[in-house]
């Protein structure tokens, strides 16, 4: 089995106190989304429902929400 392979958010420094968003590419196209304070905790979509969640984020459609 191979090992998945986390990627951190370019937002976040180098230091490993850095709690930040970690993103993988899993099999069958999907992705993983993890927070690295809690990586045992991880959730699990494909791509076209990631790029829409994205797209929605940055569109300020969750604003209200915070």
């Amino acid at each position: 089995m191979s090992e998945t392979l986390w990627q951190k958010s370019s937002f976040s420094g180098g230091d490993a106190a850095n709690n930040c968003l970690e993103l993988a590419l899993g099999s069958g196209g999907f992705r993983h989304l993890r927070e690295s304070d809690e990586p045992e905790v991880i959730l699990t979509t494909d791509a076209a429902k990631l790029r829409a969640f994205l797209l929605a984020a940055k569109a300020g459609e969750f604003d209200h929400l915070v």
